[in-house]
C-alpha cells in the first residue's frame, strides 16, 4: 500500500504539509517550496504527514538553511513522533525548536 504523496499548500501566513514526506516525495516537495515565498509566520504544519523517513529531516534541514540565509522565523508545528526520534537520532532535534531562524 503507498501513502499518499507529500503535498505542500499555502494556509494563510503558514505552509501545510500532508501524506508522505519521504524519499519518494521530498524532491517535489521541495521544489514546490522554492517557488512559493516563505510564510510571514515561518510556520511549517506537520500535523498532516504520516510517513516520514530520513528525507523529511534533509528537507527540513533545507528549510533551516533558507530561513537562516533570509533571517525568517522557522516553526515547525504539530511534528509527527516519528519525525521528531529521527531528529533525535540524527543529532539535529535542535531543528524542532521554536523559532529556528531570524
Amino acid at each position: 500500500m503507498s501513502a499518499q504523496a507529500g503535498v505542500l499548500v499555502v494556509a494563510g501566513e503558514r505552509w501545510q504539509l500532508s501524506g508522505a514526506l519521504n524519499m519518494d516525495t521530498v524532491a517535489d516537495v521541495l521544489e514546490a517550496s522554492q517557488e512559493l515565498p516563505w510564510p510571514e509566520a515561518g510556520i511549517i504544519d506537520l500535523a498532516s504527514v504520516d510517513m516520514v523517513d530520513s528525507a523529511a529531516v534533509a528537507i527540513l534541514l533545507a528549510w533551516k538553511r533558507r530561513a537562516l540565509a533570509n533571517r525568517k522565523p522557522l516553526t515547525l508545528a504539530n511534528v509527527p513522533a516519528s519525525l521528531a526520534s529521527l531528529a533525535d537520532l540524527y543529532g539535529v532535534d535542535d531543528l524542532l525548536a521554536q523559532d529556528a531562524g531570524g
